[in-house]
């Protein structure tokens, strides 16, 4: 982690309009968590004395994820990039040292990259440092401009790059550190002398460099950790390569993923080591699966979910807000919701845990060692006892005592002479 004086400005203002939403663009999830976290976690692990977020357009609803110790600039009119680097400088006011500017459609960047960024600034005592890249087809981003000796002079913005500009191949990600007072200076002198009549953060660089300022790149090979979400397309496009990333790493650690292509989870699942997920399986964020497991194919588990050592959850499952302890199996076409089942469970191909009275949720208590025959529907709230039975089709809507064995619609006691108990039945 570096520990110079640093103080980071994450860009998160815009509208967006081509996402066509209601939903500020920074809020709409990759592998089940707001874009916007994705960069608040990234600063965080790069030791900054200072962070500020400039917010925007429906910034009371961005303001929920920024955590107490990052100030918030509001741009009252969104006039552009180096506008709102403006901003949020009157809070740097006697703040000597680097700049990091980061984007919050950004959340595919790497920490590696971004120190690796601000150690050459550093180590090179520069006035400003660009992460770059190199692309055949360089549409949709700034150009990078050289002199003649190949240093960096300048930045064209796409909209307003000549066609001898829009020929270069070396590409602007967007993410830049700065000397502060470098950059302070330069922000003085930007004009909205572009197409879209706003102040552009890389108009800073053309300044910088005709003052004399030092200006490199460090140039990024992968390009998609800096590719920005503007459009639902965009934005598909993050949640594949996340996916890919959070698979890969699950598979690091000893998890076999059969398919990752056809395999969603989300980013803040856990999954421990010799558990296997098989094609077409979606585990949401916050869902907890042990070791040895087997989860899959088409299989959903929910939010808050807890799977335990060893157990099997198969082929066609909805399971949410429930905990499954630890030996049980659950194979066939289920829905499963807000229960609590204990370990070495079977619940038959086709048990509905009926969990919702069409105004709240009520759980679900399934004792340890328990049977639950094939199409059981238990109507919550209900509990079965330990190593209680539940005959197929059953309909279960009062408790069942443990050991014991219930049967019918609505479900009563299975006596040893296979006579229904009158006393259980519903009066």
């Amino acid at each position: 982690m570096l520990k110079s004086n640093l103080a980071v400005i994450i860009l998160a203002a815009g509208k967006s309009t081509r996402m066509k939403s209601a939903v500020p663009k920074v809020l709409h999830p990759i592998c089940g968590r707001p874009m916007l976290d994705y960069v608040l976690d990234l600063v965080k692990g790069l030791g900054a004395s200072k962070i500020i977020t400039v917010l925007g357009h429906q910034h009371k609803e961005v303001a929920q994820l920024i955590s107490p110790g990052i100030k918030v600039v509001i741009q009252k009119q969104l006039l552009g990039t180096a506008d709102a680097v403006k901003q949020a400088s009157r809070l740097l006011k006697n703040f000597r040292g680097t700049v990091l500017v980061l984007y919050a459609d950004n959340p595919l960047l790497k920490k590696e990259t971004i120190n690796n960024l601000l150690k050459h600034h550093r180590e090179n005592n520069l006035d400003a440092t660009l992460l770059t890249s190199v692309l055949d087809n360089p549409t949709g981003y700034g150009r990078i401009l050289r002199d003649k000796y190949y240093s960096i002079c300048g930045i064209a913005e796409e909209k307003d790059a000549d066609g001898f500009q829009k020929d270069i191949k070396e590409i602007n990600t967007g993410i830049a550190c700065f000397d502060s007072a470098k950059l302070f200076n330069a922000l003085k002198y930007v004009r909205p002398n572009n197409r879209k009549n706003e102040y552009y953060l890389t108009d800073t660089i053309g300044i910088v460099y005709k003052n004399g300022g030092l200006i490199e790149g460090v140039t990024l090979k992968d390009v998609s950790e800096a590719h920005g979400i503007n459009s639902r397309i965009d934005l598909a496009r993050a949640n594949k390569i996340m996916q890919q990333r959070i698979n890969e790493e699950f598979m690091s650690k000893g998890v076999t993923i059969v398919d990752p292509g056809s395999t969603f989870i989300g980013a803040g699942a856990k999954i421990g080591t010799d558990t296997t997920i098989y094609p077409f399986t979606v585990i949401e964020n916050n869902v907890k699966i042990g070791k040895r497991c087997l989860i899959g194919p088409f299989a959903h588990l929910r939010e808050s979910t807890v799977i335990k050592d060893g157990v099997l959850v198969g082929n066609f499952l909805e399971i949410v807000r429930s905990r499954i302890n630890p030996k049980t199996i659950i194979k066939h076409f289920c829905y499963i919701g807000d229960a609590h089942i204990g370990s070495r469970v079977n619940i038959g191909a086709g048990t509905v845990v009926a969990n919702f009275d069409g105004r709240k949720k009520h759980p679900t208590i399934i004792g340890n060692g328990a049977f639950i025959g094939s199409d059981t529907v238990l109507v919550a709230p209900v509990e079965v006892g330990k190593y209680a039975i539940t005959g197929a089709g059953s309909a279960v809507i009062n408790n069942v005592a443990a050991r014991s064995t219930v049967v019918g619609v609505p479900a009563r006691k299975l006596l040893k002479n296979n006579r229904i108990s009158l006393a259980s039945k519903s009066k």
